[in-house]
């Protein structure tokens, strides 16, 4: 049986709205919650970028059953890894053990304002395979003091941890980022149902949870779903060798300004009807994903939950677990 996660989208909610939407997802029969860890929003229409780590101890101290994750936080710029790695440790022991981090390489929309500039996607990749050492290192209780090709550590020790290391679960958007998931993490997340990214990270000898992320815009009328996915998710299409590299949200409505709502419409499965949200999803259970993260767009979270509940999750957990 797959695991069903919800997306709390801290570009489009305020921080009092996510941790509503949380306890909401754990009524609604939701497994976890991964939560959006930005600086900006994508788009000055969805409005919002509280800090992520504030609202997950709210979420915490909200919830009781719910597993919470961050996808994705990035340890590479804006946060240095140890900061990360107290981070980790202090929420997994908030939850009792219910957190899980997720990481990826970043963007540079959230990265820049610490204004050390954005370095390309080797480099990238060079700091986050760097920051995961030190990561992993801190969360299994030993004590480090290193000066690595991108980072120093001085004498850092972490003294508030949970019984069991959290998983850390990387976010990849190529082969070359879904190998370095399973030379340093514990799972794989993807955005995209490509079977390749699943493939290259199994052949590199990837274990652990396969989670996905999947866009829907769940409405009672279908146009205006469109409008609604149009408004708030159009920077989605560009794809990430676009998006990582776009600075703020003033570029993103230029990137995105050709894109039609019927391109969207193609992109997002966006309406009423459960039989397209379920071929949606379906695409990323085919693929190996056994973690499903469900995106509802826009301010209309409790149709979706309506949804969910009623149809949604229970022809989801008809679904075998992927081999």
């Amino acid at each position: 049986m797959v695991k069903l996660g919800y997306k709390l989208m801290s570009e489009e909610h305020g921080p009092a709205a996510l941790v509503r939407n949380a306890r909401r997802a754990e009524q609604a029969g939701f497994d976890f919650a991964a939560i959006s860890d930005h600086y900006f929003p994508w788009l000055e229409e969805q409005g919002h970028a509280p800090f992520a780590w504030a609202v997950l101890g709210a979420v915490a101290q909200a919830t009781e059953r719910l597993g919470l994750m961050t996808a994705v936080t990035c340890p590479i710029m804006r946060y240095h890894p140890a900061i990360i790695a107290q981070a980790t440790a202090t929420m997994a022991v908030l939850t009792e053990g219910r957190f899980t981090l997720g990481v990826g390489a970043g963007e540079r929309l959230n990265e820049h304002v610490v204004g050390q500039g954005w370095p390309g996607v080797s480099k990238r990749h060079e700091r986050l395979a760097e920051a995961l050492d030190i990561i992993h290192s801190l969360l299994a209780g030993e004590l480090i003091t290193c000066r690595g090709r991108h980072f120093q550590v001085d004498h850092a020790k972490l003294f508030d941890r949970p019984k069991r290391k959290p998983d850390v679960i990387v976010a990849a958007g190529g082969p070359s980022a879904a190998r370095l998931a399973a030379d340093k993490g514990d799972g794989l997340i993807v955005t995209e149902p490509e079977k390749d990214l699943v493939k290259a990270f199994t052949k590199a000898g990837g274990k652990g949870p396969r989670y996905c992320e999947v866009a829907l815009c769940c409405a009672a009328d279908e146009e205006q779903a469109r409008k609604t996915a149009h408004s708030r998710h159009r920077w989605s299409l560009a794809g990430w060798p676009v998006l990582a590299e776009l600075p703020h949200e003033k570029a993103f409505a230029a990137a995105s300004e050709h894109i039609s709502l019927e391109a969207i419409g193609k992109a997002v499965s966006c309406g009423p009807s459960v039989d397209r949200h379920l071929e949606a999803i379906d695409e990323f259970v085919a693929i190996g994903c056994d973690h499903i993260i469900l995106t509802q767009i826009g301010p209309d979270q409790d149709f979706f939950f309506d949804l969910f509940e009623r149809k949604l999750a229970p022809a989801l957990r008809a679904r075998k677990r992927p081999s």
